[in-house]
């Protein structure tokens, strides 16, 4: 090393260290000030950028942060290591910093650090201005935890993300979103068609990376858009309209890909989207690929939808057929539950309707719906025959079939508490039709004791109680 080397190596050490012994500790680890440093030469410059590399490659940040801040002040466009190697020495000092100030002014050079960067390396070939800001909004949602919702964040992010497209990184991908989730949280009104819009985006980019065989992150998509679609999906934003102008030429395109529709389904289910042509376009085409309890229950609601109620039927059965140990008992009392509704509502077939409601209660006990469903189907019925007892006499005990179904609106008001004010209306209301008090009288071998049997197919013991 010639003397020429020697002394400008000694100077970029000494000059900053006697110009920084006047400031309090603080003031020196926040913000050193390099007053009146010659212009390093290349190769003094050669020898500083060595230093700190060396430093950084071994961990000891303490060493290389003297050189850094020698660049960083005198030469910040001499090599783009003063940035990309230069933020490891700025987070150590950030995970240093002692007091709230020190860190705040750490956390102030962090970001300026970013902007440098681009305004000398921004033109870089790899690693361009877009690139650049994307890592300055990783590196302000890391420590910025005080700022809950980060748009400033987010408008370097979505750059990032619009000009780099495929390009970008995984996380980058995840944080756009991320903050457009927290904008809306923060503001609906404001922002939903900002997490609408960048849902879009990084749900349809990830998908590209996903779908291409090339890709190493492949994989690391394929997670990452499944946590943004359960994010979009529980953050309130979801707008069907919307998801079918995202997805209805996805389905087209990917029809042959179970997984990719059974993911469409689920985000469609989650977000209580099931009465899209959409949804019911990835549940035919998943369940023509290879019929799955979601595919199944989808194409039920399809049905559903178009008046095919014994389609929607047989395909509620067909997903109770599917369901296997680890399915949720929820789904297979909304299921069974929903077979009983058709029956009741659609079909008249009122024992049926009974039948698959008590399964349903089977599947979850606290379903005071379940009980509704069958008063209502008791108080549907006529099961006394004129023919068989007599025009009069058949008029008053089908009346007993109101005792049978108020019973059954007590028990959904014992079960679940979410029903006890339609149970309550529905007891008042068929209280109403409970034989007289003379009705009563008029059949003393019937009605004359405390218990009745309920005859026919509702064969139901009950207690005998007058209209009031």
């Amino acid at each position: 090393m010639n003397i020429k080397s020697l002394f400008a190596l000694a100077l970029c050490a000494i000059i900053p260290m006697a110009v920084l012994a006047k400031k309090t500790k603080v003031e020196e680890e926040v913000a050193p000030v390099v007053e009146e440093v010659p212009t390093l030469s290349d190769e003094d410059c050669a020898i500083q950028l060595s230093l700190m590399s060396e430093s950084v490659k071994n961990k000891q940040y303490d060493d290389a942060y003297q050189p850094w801040w020698t660049l960083y002040t005198s030469r910040p466009d001499f090599n783009k290591a003063i940035y990309t190697q230069g933020s490891k020495i700025i987070e150590w000092k950030l995970m240093k910093a002692a007091v709230p100030s020190e860190r705040m002014q750490w956390r102030k050079i962090l970001m300026e650090s970013y902007d440098k960067r681009i305004q000398y390396f921004g033109n870089d070939a790899k690693y361009p201005k877009d690139y650049i800001l994307g890592e300055k909004g990783l590196a302000y949602i890391e420590n910025y935890p005080e700022d809950s919702v980060k748009e400033c964040a987010h408008d370097w992010l979505k750059q990032s993300v619009q000009a780099l497209t495929t390009n970008s990184k995984i996380s980058v991908l995840t944080a756009l979103f991320e903050t457009s989730y927290y904008m809306y949280r923060s503001n609906p009104d404001k922002y939903t068609n900002t997490i609408m819009e960048d849902y879009g985006l990084v749900s349809g980019i990830l998908q590209q990376i996903n779908d291409n065989p090339s890709s190493k992150f492949a994989t690391a998509a394929a997670q990452q858009k499944e946590y943004i679609d359960n994010l979009f999906a529980v953050s309130g934003a979801a707008d069907c309209d919307k998801l079918d102008e995202l997805y209805a030429e996805y389905i087209q395109t990917n029809a042959n890909y179970l997984e990719d529709m059974l993911k469409v389904i689920k985000l469609y289910r989650r977000v209580s989207c099931t009465s899209s042509e959409v949804y019911f376009a990835a549940a035919a085409a998943a369940h023509k690929l290879e019929p799955t309890e979601e595919s199944a229950a989808a194409c039920a609601s399809m049905c559903k939808k178009r008046g095919d109620w014994e389609g929607a039927i047989n395909y509620y059965k067909e997903a109770l057929d599917l369901m296997d140990e680890n399915s949720d008992t929820q789904d297979r009392a909304d299921y069974l539950y929903n077979i009983a509704l058709i029956s009741m509502d659609k079909l008249k077939n009122y024992p049926l309707a009974r039948t698959m409601a008590r399964y349903s209660l089977e599947a979850n006990p606290a379903q005071g719906r379940c009980y509704i469903l069958i008063g209502l189907c008791y108080a549907a019925t006529h099961p006394f025959s004129a023919s068989i007892v007599g025009e009069a006499k058949a008029a008053i005990l089908n009346k007993t079939v109101y005792w049978a179904a108020v019973d059954q609106f007590q028990k959904a008001k014992q079960v679940d508490p979410t029903c006890v004010e339609t149970a309550n209306e529905m007891i008042a209301s068929y209280s109403k039709y409970f034989p007289t008090k003379e009705e009563m009288f008029d059949l003393p071998n019937e009605l004359g004791g405390e218990f009745f049997i309920v005859g026919g197919w509702i064969n139901e013991r009950t207690v005998c109680r007058p209209a009031k």
